[in-house]
């Protein structure tokens, strides 16, 4: 009978991982594009699907149409809203005031680094992810004379905690979908997880750019309370609010406090580079607050119309018929209605904003629909790679395949098996560069094997997403835009050798956090 899983477990779990696999051998050994590795891999989970798990073709059909719907709908609505947001934003002008006015706050070396790498680039990863946390950081650090390697490396490290949160929290939203596990417990968990690590990570960056602890003189304090502002925030909107502005809070938090600290409080002795020339580095601010208003507005308006759908209460009809629409498209074992929110989806709440935004910046209509345009031809490539791995997703979770592979990994590793979750994350987003894809790749795999041996499924998988944020610095993907931002195409193999090992400690110490929360608390 159909969804009984096969006698031979391992033979099984061999079969059923061999579709990720060629994602792997795909992308890494054959250098084949994502979305043509993502279409393949799609291919093969038909024929097991098919053949070995019994899956009647009409279910077949109905998973891979269910894994399309959800990759439009809404993943790549979200991503295209963030991109547009920030391509707009660029087009009028907008995002090199914002350059201007973080990059003149302070001549220190560190506090560059930090309001750039971490509070700047947080804040982009969470308002639009799709690399804009690593290019345009990486770009003007390189800008303002950081050596372009040390850039690209500062900023991929950097780029970890807010990916989980990235693009409006649609990896944590779409977590959810996968796993049908609940959104607040997934999102709560994994701001829990990473809090201990975004406590040290600006402290870290310093270390990083000075080369060694004594660094930290000067900027020891400033660092921590950087570090605690964004967690806190983060941690407190997860818990009462939600996914969709835990990183952009979060990062707003700790830039905020960066520059109101660093202009009450300057550095007493500015730290530069060894031979530099402390006096070519300006500090000089063009930007009037009706400018920096103007520039700022598509954000400011993403964050209050995000704060106003879900915390005043007279608007929830907006979560409702006719603005929510629950469509079924799957009908065989586990199958559920889907629901499409129309109005207070966060891509509908982001685009809104850069409309208005655009609009008070004087942009014409005429250059919002080019700018559109532009933005689709843009993720033409990634719109192919979503819609093929959450496809993917479904007929491997559906079919059982997944669950095969989940029982063979609750056998080898068994209570143990928390400490390599957050590895299988990083693995996920170092092959598809993305959070999003690695919990759609992953999640239910994580939720099942949890399941097999009797530990919290909702910890687990989130575990999936906070270790695809390591991964993210090492990502193929990744570091191609670290280099491309720094006009340092060719050493891409220096960079992922650096970033490997910070990469490597994160996950083993992330595994040794999730495995002993779950082991004395959650269970």
């Amino acid at each position: 009978m159909w969804q009984q899983l096969p006698v031979n477990i391992y033979p099984a779990a061999v079969i059923a991982i061999v579709p990720l696999l060629w994602i792997f051998l795909g992308m890494l050994k054959f250098k084949l594009p994502a979305y043509k590795v993502s279409l393949i891999a799609v291919a093969i989970s038909i024929l097991p699907a098919v053949f070995i798990w019994k899956m009647p073709l009409v279910y077949t059909a109905q998973s891979l149409l269910e894994g399309i719907i959800l990759g439009f709908w809404p993943i790549l609505w979200v991503v295209f809203s963030a991109v547009f947001t920030y391509n707009l934003s660029v087009r009028s002008g907008a995002m090199g005031k914002i350059k201007t006015m973080l990059s003149g706050i302070s001549p220190d070396r560190r506090i560059q680094a930090l309001i750039l790498a971490f509070g700047f680039g947080g804040f982009l990863e969470a308002a639009a992810g799709f690399g804009t946390a690593v290019a345009i950081p990486a770009g003007i650090l390189a800008a303002l004379g950081f050596e372009p390697l040390f850039a690209a490396i500062i900023c991929l490290v950097a780029n970890t905690i807010p990916v989980a949160f990235g693009a409006v929290g649609i990896p944590i939203t779409t977590l959810a979908e996968v796993t049908k596990l609940p959104v607040n417990s997934l999102t709560i968990y994994t701001a829990l997880q990473l809090l201990p690590f975004v406590l040290i990570l600006p402290a870290f960056l310093v270390v990083l750019t000075t080369g060694n602890l004594k660094g930290l003189k000067g900027v020891g304090g400033i660092s921590l309370a950087s570090g605690l502002a964004f967690g806190m925030g983060q941690t407190l909107t997860a818990w009462f609010i939600g996914p969709e502005l835990s990183a952009v809070i979060g990062s707003l938090c700790a830039l905020g406090l960066l520059i109101v600290w660093i202009k009450l409080l300057p550095v007493k002795i500015p730290w530069y580079f060894p031979g530099e020339n402390c006096n070519k580095i300006k500090t000089t601010l063009n930007i009037d607050f009706v400018e920096g208003l103007k520039a700022w507005s598509p954000y400011i308006l993403i964050l209050v119309l995000i704060l106003v759908t879900r915390m005043i209460p007279f608007l929830d009809f907006l979560n409702h018929f006719p603005f929510e629409l629950k469509q079924q498209f799957y009908f065989g074992p586990g199958g559920k209605p889907m629901s499409f929110k129309l109005i207070t989806n966060p891509g509908t709440v982001i685009v809104v904003s850069a409309l208005i935004g655009a609009a008070f910046q004087g942009v014409p209509v005429k250059t919002m629909f080019i700018v559109a345009w532009a933005t689709l031809k843009q993720i033409a490539k990634t719109i192919a790679t979503v819609l093929s791995i959450v496809s993917l997703a479904k007929i491997m979770g559906y079919s059982g395949m997944i669950s095969s592979v989940a029982a063979a990994l609750s056998n080898i590793t068994g209570g143990f098996f928390p400490l390599i979750s957050p590895l299988i994350g990083a693995l996920g987003t170092f092959i598809t560069g993305s959070d999003t894809s690695a919990n759609v790749l992953f999640g239910e795999l994580q939720k099942q094997t949890a399941l097999q041996i009797d530990a919290n499924p909702s910890w687990i998988a989130a575990a999936n997403a906070s270790g695809a944020t390591a991964g993210k610095m090492i990502s193929p993907q990744s570091i191609a835009i670290a280099t491309t931002a720094t006009n340092l195409s060719g050493s891409e193999a220096k960079i992922l050798s650096k970033t490997m090992k910070y990469a490597a400690g994160f996950v083993i110490l992330l595994g040794i956090f999730v495995y002993s929360i779950n082991y004395f608390f959650i269970n």
